[in-house]
């Protein structure tokens, strides 16, 4: 039987990585590569089959019909192999990743796609760690954390993962009482309550709706996004959080007042030492995380 030729193997490589990461620089990075060097390997991919895989425009590749079409045929097998590979090696050992998380984002987020992680990936088991002061962490206690920010420091290798929306969000009865859109001096009698670690999400909510000049009765401060949402869904204030946060909670009890867009100055990143990419409890748990769009 002839041997089959397959095609170069790093090649391969930095085509799914721009595919899973949606930016050759991206992949650049995390492959160590100039972007030259990057789109050469993609080059030579596009050689061995024959197709264009990528328009490039700009220093941008965009995916074109045929490479998407590649990589929906070729993406499961090349999953099967990395499993087939992950099964017969490291002596079936245990893969540990010490993860930072909000609990927040931990139950409404993480939590619900680990069982799937699971099963993909048995050996690989996280440490979750919920503490305060992530970022000093990361590379000591920590392999990688999931933080909340308006953008990690340039030392760390870092992956967004959302743009949010700023919401005023209070019980549905204290809406009922002061009504969806209420005015400056009804606000002015009222508790809001904001997370310590972002601030500016309540001056970006005020600017956006002409409140610049609005002074609450009492501003609270929370460290907890989850404690934030039972506060306000039991009427002790109006708390300023991310739109996401509020529809993922589906808690009756709460309402969004103003039926205003706000964009948030903060997002959740994933963010790691670059050197961390490396360590395959880490390196599995970003490309799954890229994968599903965590």
């Amino acid at each position: 039987m002839a041997t089959r030729r397959l095609p170069p193997l790093r090649a391969l490589e930095a085509f799914v990585r721009i595919v899973r990461m949606g930016s050759a620089r991206a992949a650049a990075n995390e492959l160590g590569l100039s972007p030259s060097a990057l789109s050469r390997r993609v080059t030579s991919l596009e050689d061995f089959v024959g197709k264009k895989l990528f328009t490039r425009a700009h220093q941008a590749m965009k995916l074109t019909d045929d490479g998407r079409a590649f990589y929906d045929a070729v993406n499961p097998h090349l999953e099967a192999l990395a499993m087939a590979i992950e099964g017969q090696s490291e002596n079936l050992q245990l893969l540990r990743l010490h993860l930072g998380v909000s609990p927040l984002f931990g139950s409404q987020r993480l939590f619900p796609h680990l069982p799937a992680l699971r099963k993909l990936h048995p050996r690989l088991h996280i440490d979750i760690d919920t503490g305060p002061n992530l970022i000093p962490r990361i590379g000591d206690t920590l392999d990688a954390a999931i933080i909340v920010t308006a953008e990690p420091d340039e030392g760390f290798y870092s992956v967004r993962l959302d743009h949010n929306r700023v919401h005023a969000i209070c019980s549905q009865q204290l809406a009922d009482e002061i009504g969806h859109a209420p005015d400056i001096d009804t606000l002015s009698k009222q508790t809001f309550l904001i997370h310590s670690d972002l601030p500016d999400s309540f001056a970006a909510w005020k600017n956006a709706l002409g409140l610049e000049k609005l002074q609450p009765a009492a501003i609270d401060h929370y460290d907890s996004g989850q404690l934030m949402l039972e506060a306000a869904s039991q009427g002790l204030g109006i708390a300023i959080m991310h739109d996401d946060h509020f529809r993922r909670a589906s808690d009756k009890k709460l309402a969004r007042l103003y039926d205003v867009d706000v964009e948030s100055p903060y997002s959740y990143w994933f963010v790691c030492r670059p050197k961390s990419l490396d360590q395959r409890p880490v390196k599995l748990f970003h490309d799954w995380m890229i994968e599903i769009g965590l």
